[in-house]
């Protein structure tokens, strides 16, 4: 689903939110955004800023915060056992309300400050800690897409897809109450919905 200024304009039925699906759907966003687009503010789904950036160099991409707080938290869990994912923890925690530059500077020193902690192997030479490694890594590869609506305050880029998220719910209430219908009338349903809700 896509959305623009709280409305849905442009929505889909998938098995899975493939690439292909991505790029059918916005193949779909060309033909009916007259005048293209700003920015897009997207989840942390694999492959999707590949696909942005190759179709539409120079449109600003803003990563879901939220998304990326939940990333980093499947890796470290929501009780970091050591003192390094608890450190990731807590900087996660204030992403939302940080300066840019100083959420950087505390990132790095924390890359800093663990390095050889990250560094450590086990007795078959494989990392010890590989899941905050890649916690690490994903916060270090999406880093420059985690601030571009601090950057472009002009645009009023959300920086999280809460509007989406939020939504969802709301729409999943409405059609639990119809749990007895057909598949062909929830999917009736469910389309009637998103082309009418403003959220």
């Amino acid at each position: 689903m896509f959305r623009a200024k709280g409305k849905n304009v442009y929505w889909e039925e998938i098995v899975s939110e493939s690439m292909d699906a991505i790029s059918c759907a916005l193949d779909v966003l060309d033909a009916i955004c007259v005048g293209g687009y700003k920015s897009f503010t997207i989840d942390g789904r694999k492959g999707v800023i590949k696909i942005l950036e190759a179709r539409y160099p120079g449109i600003l991409i803003q990563l879901c915060q939220f998304h990326q707080k939940q990333i980093i938290r499947r890796y470290t869990t929501n009780n970091p056992q050591t003192s390094c994912g608890r450190a990731l923890k807590n900087l996660m925690n204030n992403i939302s309300t940080s300066d840019p530059l100083e959420f950087k500077t505390r990132f790095r020193v924390l890359e800093i400050l663990f390095r050889d902690f990250l560094k450590e192997r086990n007795e078959n030479n494989k990392f010890k800690h590989k899941r905050l490694r890649s916690a690490f890594r994903s916060l270090k590869s999406n880093f420059k897409y985690l601030f571009t609506n601090r950057y472009h305050p002009s645009l009023n880029m959300p920086n999280t897809t809460n509007s989406c998220d939020g939504s969802f719910a709301h729409w999943k209430n409405k059609v639990k109450i119809h749990r007895g219908i057909s598949k062909e009338r929830r999917s009736q349903m469910i389309n009637f919905l998103l082309s009418q809700s403003v959220f």
